[in-house]
């Protein structure tokens, strides 16, 4: 019995992981399909199709997946229209959260994320109720191999970003908004292909929460993460070492 329970608990596993990937593929090719048609197919022209290819290669999504996408999104039919959207709000301990989606309906979705935040001990709130506490900021990662830790400095300054911090585990490199395509291509050009390259939201101060806490808010993001129209969730929290421990526990 405890081998049938172990095989039945691995395959509940991969039938998780395979669902997340899937998910995860999904909000690629939505990504793919808002890039082609606010630009070109062709990713040479097209800065924002090129961050979206980026995204799929750190998702591991198959070449065939992402040409169908492109050529989908090219064609006169090409499925469905995504806007933009973007939801504000506090989770559980008074945690602001920022949730950035693609739609094809916008009722539907603002519904279904007011839902998630109400029965989950949250509150949406109205555009930039938080996105105030957060900074903007276009993220570049290298691993640490690429280059020194002068030389990356001395590339990203030349290239326009704002800052560099390096460690054993790899460079990561900050830049306005306005200056992302050009920073990550000029970086591009000498070091190659960044590990990530993406807009973030980063909060200029953070919540610290107990272990009680954070599964509450923890429980909040991943539904809403689970969103098929929500593209990224951002927030405000900190973890002690002794509280991720318990959690990972």
């Amino acid at each position: 019995m405890a081998g049938h329970s172990q095989f039945k608990n691995i395959m509940h596993r991969k039938g998780a992981q395979d669902a997340k990937r899937a998910r995860q593929f999904a909000k690629v090719i939505r990504e793919i399909t808002v890039s082609v048609r606010a630009g070109a197919p062709d990713p040479s022209a097209n800065p924002r199709l090129r961050a979206a290819l980026s995204m799929a290669r750190e998702a591991n999504m198959p070449k065939d997946t992402v040409e169908r996408a492109i050529k989908k999104a090219s064609g006169a039919a090409g499925g469905e229209d995504y806007v933009e959207v973007r939801y504000e709000g506090y989770g559980p301990a008074g945690v602001a959260i920022i949730v950035e989606g693609l739609t094809d309906n916008r009722n539907r979705t603002a519904s279904d994320v007011r839902a998630a935040f109400s029965k989950h001990g949250g509150s949406m709130g109205e555009t930039n109720s938080v996105s105030f506490m957060f900074q903007r900021l276009g993220v570049i990662a290298y691993p640490a191999d690429v280059a020194s830790e002068d030389d990356m400095l001395e590339a990203a300054i030349e290239a326009g970003a704002d800052n560099v911090e390096s460690s054993d585990e790899g460079h990561e490199i900050t830049c306005p908004v306005e200056s992302f395509f050009a920073v990550r291509d000029a970086l591009e050009a000498r070091f190659g292909e960044p590990r990530t390259a993406k807009l973030d939201w980063r909060p200029g101060n953070t919540v610290p929460l107990d272990e009680e806490q954070a599964r509450s808010v923890l429980k909040l993001i991943d539904v809403l993460d689970d969103n098929d129209d929500v593209q990224a969730v951002y927030a405000n929290f900190d973890l002690s070492d002794d509280v991720a421990e318990a959690l990972a526990a």
